[in-house]
């Protein structure tokens, strides 16, 4: 069966590229939207989704702010959020696992191997 993941990337063909990996590579459904603001709508209205595959670097509410929105709200207490960032060395890393992510995926990534990266982080 497959699983739900809700993809938040401002960039538009990085959600393409992400959205037909995570789908036709790996075993995941995916609604993908384009900012933080719209990911609390969508965790709100759609969820609940088994993953979050989320942007850092996003114009307005960037990702962190995002990830901590969703916890404040109460609407992703239980769902692993794993970042997805071009600044992927090792201080960025330790900031973003401290906020209470699942892990950090880092840009770019390989379509193929992106399924069973995000596999691997969230213990499937």
């Amino acid at each position: 069966m497959s699983r739900r993941l809700l993809l938040v990337d401002d960039a538009k063909e990085i959600r393409a590229i992400a959205c037909l990996s995570l789908e036709r590579v790996g075993d995941w459904t995916v609604a993908a939207v384009d900012s933080g603001p719209v990911a609390l709508a969508a965790v709100d209205r759609d969820g609940p989704f088994d993953a979050v595959l989320l942007d850092v670097m996003m114009p307005g509410m960037d990702g962190p702010s995002t990830l901590v929105a969703l916890r404040a709200a109460g609407l992703a207490l239980a769902i692993p959020i794993v970042f997805l960032t071009a600044k992927a060395q090792s201080a960025d890393r330790q900031r973003l696992l401290a906020l209470g992510a699942a892990g950090v995926i880092g840009k770019p990534f390989d379509p193929f191997t992106l399924p069973s990266e995000l596999d691997a982080l969230l213990g499937a």
